[in-house]
């Protein structure tokens, strides 16, 4: 067993290959981050809001304020310094520290492909996608023709581990069995020429697209693995994801997701695409092509059992957490207790809405609360059904009336939640002062159970 993993070690593949990966992340991100600013979401996500929601155990990421800015400043930087492969090192570190504090700031807009791009760039920090191709070889005076396959196999592995859970995680009653919530999505997109009024008003179509949808996630990466099957996988990867972007907001996941399946590839087509952006790049072509560039057959790393050590705990971490939701006794989709950070996408319809009772506990007296007063609308929405943002908004309105002279207080929700189309039921148990209770990895006892079952993963 150790002699075939030294000898797996050892084997190397082209660095084209991680070339052409380093330039489309570059520009991916690039895009994203420029569309991030045009649209008006840095002044409406992290500036605006008075309170911001914040992940357990990073309560100290505070937001920036105007200074946010340059936080995307540096993203954006970074993203070109990627592109064209400068200060390699340098550039995606800060990315992934930059990129990463930006989605920490505020909670309600988390989002899998945010995830994603936050452990591909930290994942990114310690593979040679720059000893090909690059101002970093350009300057160095040196290239290399090869590197270690599994430094490729690692950005695979990860794609395999997203594609995988995503399925795995639609093997349910609800997706499977009743079609849910694609029967409740579908309908709603009538104005979409030509399929709008008619094929996504059939039932038959929502099942269709829901087991098409596990299976395509549970088959794509056998399919772009093998090299007879690959052009094939790669042409339903773009199908798949731009009739996704058609039909869903879902940002620029599915074009990162496509770009991203290049990897798969052999070498000889990443050597094309380099050949075909030389071309594109044609006044700056005979620096690229530099004669006192030296080509060196093989890249190694000077220190690679530690990368791969630290590689080996990442990859173990992306395997076990999606499934630390089996410790809890409460249904996933309802308490959403170990449902972040498990790739499940678009995977539930949750509609909620969510009042606060502030109760003077010696007097009796009490009154409501108007979030519209504290929070933004998108605040408002995503809180509404998401206990851990409940719980938070409520020791945040504890703070916030104790300051303004209030005592002996007690904040307490009123609750109600939709969960796939389901008539509403009672979400948090309204008799639970809930400035007695702590955020932990523990059950929340407060939530109410559920009043149905959904099966399977």
């Amino acid at each position: 067993m150790i002699l075939k993993i030294d000898v797996y070690l050892k084997k190397s593949t082209e660095s084209s290959k991680l070339a052409v990966f380093r330039i489309c992340f570059g520009l991916m991100m690039l895009y994203s981050m420029i569309r991030f600013w045009v649209k008006g979401w840095i002044e409406t996500v992290y500036i605006e809001p008075k309170f911001h929601f914040k992940y357990y155990g990073f309560e100290w990421v505070q937001s920036l304020g105007s200074y946010t800015y340059l936080l995307f400043i540096l993203c954006i930087l970074s993203a070109v310094l990627i592109t064209i492969g400068l200060w390699y090192r340098l550039s995606i570190l800060l990315f992934f520290l930059s990129f990463t504090y930006v989605e920490l700031i505020e909670k309600t807009t988390y989002l899998n492909h945010y995830y994603f791009i936050s452990i591909l760039s930290f994942l990114l920090v310690f593979l040679p996608a720059n000893k090909c191709f690059s101002m970093d070889a350009f300057f160095k005076k040196k290239q290399y023709k090869e590197i270690p396959q599994w430094s490729v196999d690692a950005i695979k592995f990860l794609m395999v581990i997203v594609y995988f859970y995503a399925g795995l995680t639609k093997i349910n009653s609800d997706w499977l069995l009743k079609a849910l919530p694609l029967k409740i999505w579908l309908p709603s997109k009538y104005d979409i020429p030509l399929i709008g009024e008619t094929l996504l008003q059939q039932d038959w179509v929502h099942y269709a697209m829901s087991w098409g949808g596990m299976l395509y996630d549970l088959i794509i990466p056998f399919l772009l693995f093998y090299k007879n099957t690959r052009l094939f996988g790669f042409a339903m990867v773009v199908f798949f994801h731009v009739f996704t972007a058609v039909l869903f907001p879902i940002g620029m996941f599915p074009y990162i997701m496509i770009v991203s399946a290049l990897i798969f590839f052999e070498g000889e087509t990443h050597n094309k695409i380099i050949t075909l952006l030389k071309k594109i790049i044609q006044p700056l072509r005979s620096l690229v092509e530099h004669s006192s560039i030296e080509n060196i057959n093989k890249f190694n790393y000077k220190r690679s059992k530690w990368i791969i050590w630290t590689l080996g705990i990442f990859f173990a971490i992306q395997i076990l957490v999606p499934f630390r939701y089996v410790l809890y006794p409460s249904e996933l989709f309802w308490a959403e207790e170990g449902y972040r950070f498990s790739w499940r996408v678009m995977l539930v319809e949750k509609i909620g809405y969510t009042n606060f009772k502030v109760v003077n506990k010696t007097s009796g007296h009490s009154f409501y609360v108007r979030n519209g007063h504290f929070l933004t609308d998108l605040q408002i929405k995503q809180m509404s059904f998401q206990p851990d943002m409940i719980l938070e908004y409520a020791h945040y309105l504890g703070n916030h009336f104790k300051s303004q002279g209030h005592k002996n207080i007690g904040i307490y929700a009123e609750s109600y939640v939709s969960l796939n189309g389901r008539s509403n039921q009672e979400f948090i148990d309204p008799k639970i002062d809930l400035l007695l209770q702590k955020e932990s990895f523990k059950h929340k006892h407060w939530i109410k159970p559920f009043k149905d079952e959904i099966k399977g993963f």
